[in-house]
């Protein structure tokens, strides 16, 4: 069959069951598996055949979903992870260790700027921060002979600005690392990074992909291009032999399509144990099965809200890709024709107090620690998900201190708007 479309692939890549087999993804809800030989265990040990013997490593529900998620992006390869945390952390673990430097966008999630700037940096990575609309000769500026990545987000959580994807993979190739693009946001309805030059995609599947806010989880995603053989002394776990294996050397094994993600699965998961849960991943799988549906529901509801929200008096100012004007309309046509996402940002006349009364104020929709579900729902980033940062990383981040996040949901879109006028109305 030729390539499948995207909406078709959200409902069949990744399985396809045999006559008389279950129709859907069957969770196999069991942390171990039987072998008739020791032998025959023992080759799964040392890399040297394919199979299941502990759930920490591999499962039938979570590789046939990893495979479709793979085959949504484009990529090579696919595991999941127990959140979009995980995923972020295993993502630059993998190819970076202590004593090694990571060039990131400056605007991306509180969390996963925390994870980047405390706590790996307890671990010995050191991260530069760059702000996304910098120019080449500024970001080329940034990299250092122990750059091992450079990290951005499609669609920034919460500043919504746009990556420009070919300039930071433009950038990365030309001092040879990879580009790694957290692309939770947009999913690959809208965006498919691989096509613009990154070599990585992740995901916080507990966001669009599950849709329902029924499941915490991540994916991460190789293209299979990035040439790893051309830097070996960059990045040696992937082109030396690993001691914890066998000696076994990931690129000459599995080759520039499968090295990557094995090496993630087989040591960083070995070791640290962020495994997906079967049960949820089963969970994650129905949602993807909706997901263009949805997407293009939350987009034309999230413009609607953008739209209603910029002629409002009582709104400071509105950030959303998809208005005209905005700072990253330009980028959004590029990368993003479909549409964007359903999350909107701005500000309330009266700063943090009036956002405080307004957030107060919504009924229909819920203040809630989470963003991209089905679910019309707002947060303050800089008094929540933001709060560890000082004035000045916020500021960076694109999250100023009077900034609401609205995620908005795929209910009526004049119910949506009915309780943001009234909300407004008594902030």
């Amino acid at each position: 069959m030729s390539q499948q479309s995207v909406s078709t692939q959200c409902l069949h890549a990744g399985y396809a069951p045999g006559s008389g087999e279950p129709r859907n993804i069957p969770i196999v809800q069991s942390t171990t598996f039987r072998y008739a030989t020791g032998e025959q265990m023992g080759a799964l040990f040392d890399l040297e055949a394919s199979g299941y013997f502990y759930t920490r490593l591999q499962n039938p529900t979570n590789d046939q979903v990893a495979a479709k998620i793979c085959a949504l992006e484009g990529g090579s390869a696919a595991m999941l992870t127990s959140s979009g945390q995980a995923a972020s952390f295993y993502a630059i673990f993998n190819i970076a260790s202590c004593g090694d430097h990571v060039v990131c966008s400056s605007s991306i999630y509180g969390g996963t700027y925390n994870l980047f700037a405390v706590t790996m940096k307890r671990m010995g990575v050191q991260f530069t921060f760059v702000d996304p609309d910098c120019t080449e000769e500024q970001l080329n500026a940034a990299f250092r002979p122990e750059t091992r990545a450079v990290f951005g987000e499609t669609i920034a959580n919460p500043a919504l600005t746009v990556l420009d994807i070919e300039k930071f993979a433009r950038c990365a190739h030309a001092h040879g690392v990879p580009l790694i693009v957290d692309n939770t946001f947009a999913t690959p309805v809208n965006c498919r990074p691989f096509a613009w030059g990154a070599d990585i995609v992740t995901h916080s599947t507990t966001k669009y992909m599950d849709g329902h806010a029924n499941a915490v989880g991540g994916a991460i995603v190789d293209s299979g291009r990035f040439d790893w053989t051309k830097y070996p002394q960059k990045f040696p776990g992937l082109c030396t032999p690993d001691e914890s294996y066998h000696g076994v050397t990931y690129t000459q094994r599995f080759g520039l399509e499968g090295a990557y993600i094995t090496k993630a699965t087989a040591q960083l998961m070995r070791d640290l144990g962020a495994a997906a849960s079967p049960q949820n991943t089963y969970y994650l799988n129905i949602g993807l099965e909706t997901l263009p549906l949805r997407m293009a529901r939350h987009c034309a509801n999230g413009q609607a809200v953008a739209e209603f929200l910029q002629n409002h008096p009582k709104t400071a100012w509105v950030r959303y890709p998809g208005l005209r004007g905005d700072p990253y309309y330009a980028l959004a046509q590029k990368y993003l024709p479909q549409g964007c996402c359903g999350v909107v940002s701005f500000g309330v006349k009266g700063g943090r107090e009036a956002a405080g009364r307004f957030m107060a104020g919504l009924e229909l929709a819920s203040i809630a620690t989470h963003v991209a579900d089905a679910k019309t729902c707002v947060l303050h980033p800089a008094s929540t998900t933001h709060r560890q940062m000082s004035d000045a990383e916020l500021a960076a981040a694109g999250v100023s201190p009077d900034l609401v996040r609205l995620s908005v949901g795929i209910e009526d879109v004049g119910d949506i708007l009915a309780d943001l006028e009234r909300a407004l109305a008594q902030a």
